[in-house]
């Protein structure tokens, strides 16, 4: 799991209010590609064209549970969910995995029986301008969310990204159909690029489901976070070292526990004291992180560890 730098410098708060407005944002515009592209497939009766407007129907009902997941991953602990309600993000992630997937099958099949009986396209000309708007309006909503995943770090976010990087290869792809399905003895290859179109919906499925096993799962930071976390402790002068070092990120939250080796005949009330140092120092790099230190005396034989992270 990735967390980049500008994603430390935002809190949790800040997040899911930008989370959110790239949400609406992605609404906004999956419901003028249906538009779009339902007209253009009542025009061309183009196979690929039906792939793209399913995709972006998908994306329009997606980014309705992504808004709500959001909404639901932005929410403070309460008494019953005492670490959040970050995982929202992840179960509405593999819901969407399944509504795409099942979409790439369906277009699959409709793909494999215009192969067997081919048609020739019709009003080419009124899908090529329609999927030129579309990608015009995908770059714009692409742009934008990828600032918004720098910043946030969002899995719901990140999955609807993937699914409109993938429209910007897809729209180019049923532009080549249109073009190619309209010439004489070329009336195959429309339902050759459907095929294309399934099996790239179906892999954006596959990548959805990533990412949302490796919050699910609380997979660690990346190597990067961690070095940088090791890097801020380490170089407190009373902390002699540290170990357990344990992360994750849970929505637009991340979860740090440690254990710092202080000098054994350090006053509890001073071990304390530099925990909190070091605690603020991890702060300002990962603002509003929950953070969990333990201290321990330095050279106990009893001190564990790391096995699962022993090459770090």
């Amino acid at each position: 799991m990735t967390v980049s730098d500008t994603t430390q410098a935002m809190t949790p708060r800040r997040a899911g209010q930008l989370a959110r407005l790239a949400s609406y944002a992605s609404i906004a515009v999956a419901l003028l590609l249906v538009v779009l592209k339902l007209f253009a497939l009542v025009a061309t009766g183009s196979v690929a064209m039906l792939g793209s407007l399913i995709d972006s129907a998908l994306d329009a009902l997606a980014s309705l549970i992504n808004a709500f997941a959001i909404h639901q991953a932005s929410q403070p602990a309460d008494r019953e969910h005492r670490f959040g309600h970050g995982k929202a993000e992840a179960i509405a992630g593999l819901g969407q995995a399944v509504f795409i997937s099942g979409s790439a099958l369906f277009l699959a099949f409709e793909s494999i029986t215009r192969l067997m009986r081919p048609e020739t396209l019709g009003e080419s000309s009124v899908g090529i301008v329609v999927v030129v708007i579309s990608m015009a309006a995908t770059v714009a909503l692409v742009l934008f969310q990828r600032y918004v995943i720098k910043r946030t770090n969002s899995l719901a976010v990140s999955a609807d990204a993937l699914h409109y990087r993938g429209d910007l290869i897809m729209n180019a792809a049923v532009i080549a159909a249109l073009v190619l399905g309209g010439l004489p003895g070329m009336a195959h290859i429309d339902a050759v690029f459907g095929l294309g179109i399934a099996g790239f919906i179906g892999y954006g499925a596959w990548k959805i489901v990533q990412l949302s096993l490796d919050q699910l799962m609380d997979r660690e930071l990346d190597d990067g976070a961690r070095a940088q976390i090791k890097e801020i402790v380490n170089r407190h002068p009373e902390v002699r070292s540290m170990h357990d070092l344990r992360t994750r990120l849970s929505g637009f939250d991340t979860f740090i526990q440690m254990h710092l080796e202080l000098d054994p005949k350090m006053l509890l009330e001073h071990a304390h004291h530099v925990a909190d140092e070091v605690e603020t120092e991890l702060k300002q790099a990962f603002p509003g992180a929950q953070i969990l230190i333990h201290e321990d005396p330095a050279g106990h034989e009893d001190v564990p560890k790391e096995p699962y992270r022993a090459a770090h």
